[in-house]
């Protein structure tokens, strides 16, 4: 069965076939920001766009980041890359309205985490094998 997905309002919705390759957390600022700081990564070809793209607007990266970050232009929720052409790409994980069936492995740019996040650590950054 797929992994469901969606933003609040519900204009977007999304599926999963499978499970994501990976689940982590990101702390750089941009992340933070855009409220999309804990992602999966999925492969290209097991991710469906169910409704709503004309909602997904889009905002560029520049430098040092390289994901162009999405979100429901009627809801605001942010929504990862769903539009990706990339063959794996990450999506906000707080998205998901089922378990990705797998447990959080990675933390990345910790060294612009603030101080008020306590979370464990994880082992890690993202492994190359699923950029």
């Amino acid at each position: 069965m797929p992994i469901q997905g969606s933003c609040a309002c519900g204009a977007v919705r999304f599926a999963i076939e499978g499970a994501p390759s990976a689940v982590g957390t990101c702390h750089c600022s941009r992340c933070r920001k855009l409220g999309s700081s804990t992602i999966v990564f999925v492969a290209r070809k097991q991710f469906s766009l169910l409704s709503g793209a004309q909602q997904i607007e889009t905002i560029a990266p520049r430098a040092p980041y390289t994901y162009t970050r999405s979100f429901c232009r009627c809801c605001g929720t942010a929504l990862g890359e769903p539009l990706s052409p990339d063959a794996s790409f990450p999506i906000n994980a707080h998205c998901l309205d089922d378990d990705p069936g797998i447990p959080h492995s990675f933390h990345e740019f910790t060294e612009n985490r603030p101080s008020w996040d306590t979370q464990p650590e994880a082992s890690g950054a993202i492994p190359e094998t699923i950029r």
